[in-house]
């Protein structure tokens, strides 16, 4: 199911072909110590935050992240990749890289990797239009941070449905 470009900053690893177009489909912010998670309706849609992974190990990663799959029976996983703003690789993009990588061996989904720069910016931003102060954002931005992802990820697959092939 997944495929590995020889370009550094291929983005797919997956065709998205492969997204069923029923199905719900979450995201992941990557991070070192928390991993925000979002998750799309059925009609794929709408995104909603899910409350955030604190990250202490792949291990316990990939079991939330499978619990997250099995609850909310997932069609397929967007992982954000956070490149530089010339679009070369960071450390937190090789890191993104490989979380897609494990996942591909452990999760029997599409897995995609979505191209992201300042999604936290932008997820603060909308926390504090919300009313939400500085130390509530903290709790919150990783997960509106997949939001954002999310959104970009349905729109492209949207485009790619909408476009003739």
């Amino acid at each position: 199911m997944a495929q590995q470009k020889d370009t550094t900053n291929a983005l797919k690893i997956a065709e998205l072909t492969s997204v069923p177009a029923i199905g719900r489909i979450i995201a992941v912010d990557p991070g070192t110590k928390r991993v925000g998670i979002a998750i799309s309706d059925m009609t794929q849609t709408l995104p909603r935050p899910l409350p955030r992974i604190d990250r202490s190990s792949w291990k316990k990663l990939l079991e939330r992240l499978k619990d997250i799959v099995e609850e909310f029976d997932a069609v397929a996983i967007a992982i954000g990749l956070p490149l530089e703003s010339d679009g070369s690789e960071s450390e937190m993009s090789i890191e993104a890289r490989d979380i897609a990588r494990k996942l591909t061996f452990s999760i029997d989904l599409p897995i995609f990797l979505q191209g992201e720069q300042v999604t936290s910016y932008e997820a603060k931003g909308r926390l504090w239009a919300q009313g939400f102060d500085i130390k509530e954002s903290r709790d919150l931005v990783d997960s509106e941070a997949a939001v954002v992802i999310l959104e970009d990820f349905l729109g492209e697959l949207t485009a790619f449905r909408k476009s003739p092939n």
